[in-house]
């Protein structure tokens, strides 16, 4: 098979047999050979109800429905597992996404040799407290991650090999950081296209403010886990030695003080009566308990059953 067209959708009744149809015919027009896999994520409307009319006339369209909302990771996921074509691509279901870009995305992925497409909306119909937060979000994103070429981490619409989604897992909201999770499996042939933003046609957006909070947060899950996750001592050791040991020069530099002052007799106070002295102790105790939370990282790492599993690209074997 071709393609894969992953879906993921929440309360979109509307817009689904428009967008069915008007992948047909671009695949139809390309002579594809396809499935459009939709992931209905928790619908109070009646977007599974079409999504089975939309299955008893094309026998492509393929669907699972969750019994809650779940998130968009988690039906990303989902269909991702589920799909079987040489190129996967994935689209929002509320039509601002163009299935006209399918033919090109697919010509990157087979014929350019990238491993990943994301489409970038250079021109965006999106009021400007949504567009503002985007280019700022955006750019830690390329700082964070080193992926210098991507200008929307967070575009719908993408397009990957199919030996990228078998090793990428897809999880809580780490949709928006899909580019950086191919490229720490080390999928590194990452590309960019700009593609047509559409207003929405039906229904509302069903994405809050929130999501720049939590794509930050998430933002430094990822790049904690992707530089220390194998080695939490090299983070936790690192700055808890550093802790301790400017502690403990502080206290020192305390006692110092007061046996200079004692000797020469001049005035002195006692060191516990410093307030330098209690701030010395708490940089020596949060020192210590750090680098015991890299000792007992580093002994969780050491008994992970997974801590040799290593992604090989190719291999020949020498008898």
């Amino acid at each position: 098979m071709d393609i894969s067209v992953v879906i993921p959708l929440y309360n979109e009744a509307e817009s689904l047999p428009e967008l069915e149809q008007w992948i047909g015919r671009v695949m139809s027009a390309n002579g594809f050979s396809y499935e459009i896999i939709f992931v209905d994520d928790g619908s109070t409307d009646n977007s599974w109800e079409v999504i089975k009319r939309l299955r008893q006339n094309n026998p492509s369209v393929k669907g699972v429905s969750f019994r809650r909302n779940y998130g968009k990771s988690p039906a990303l996921n989902t269909g991702f597992r589920r799909a079987k074509g040489d190129v996967v691509i994935t689209m929002d279901a509320d039509l601002q996404d163009s299935p006209d870009e399918i033919p090109e995305l697919y010509r990157m992925i087979t014929e350019d040799g990238y491993d990943l497409v994301s489409g970038y909306k250079q021109k965006r119909y999106d009021p400007l407290s949504k567009t503002i937060p985007t280019k700022l979000f955006n750019a830690t994103a390329r700082k964070v991650s080193g992926i210098k070429n991507l200008h929307d981490f967070n575009c719908g619409l993408k397009a990957y090999r199919h030996k990228v989604i078998e090793h990428i897992e897809v999880y809580g909201d780490m949709h928006r950081y899909i580019p950086y999770l191919a490229k720490l499996a080390g999928f590194n042939r990452i590309g960019e296209k700009v593609v047509h933003h559409q207003a929405r046609k039906y229904g509302k957006t069903k994405f809050g403010l929130d999501r720049f909070v939590n794509g930050y947060l998430d933002l430094a899950t990822l790049w904690f886990t992707g530089r220390f996750g194998a080695k939490p001592m090299h983070f936790f050791g690192l700055l808890g030695s550093l802790m301790f040991v400017l502690g403990f020069i502080a206290v020192a530099v305390v006692g110092a003080i007061k046996l200079w002052n004692m000797n020469h007799g001049n005035s002195y106070i006692l060191v516990t009566d410093s307030p330098y002295f209690y701030l010395a102790l708490v940089m020596m105790l949060l020192g210590s308990q750090l680098f015991l939370a890299g000792f007992v990282g580093e002994l969780v790492v050491r008994n992970s059953p997974g801590r040799n599993d290593y992604e090989i690209d190719e291999e020949l074997n020498i008898e």
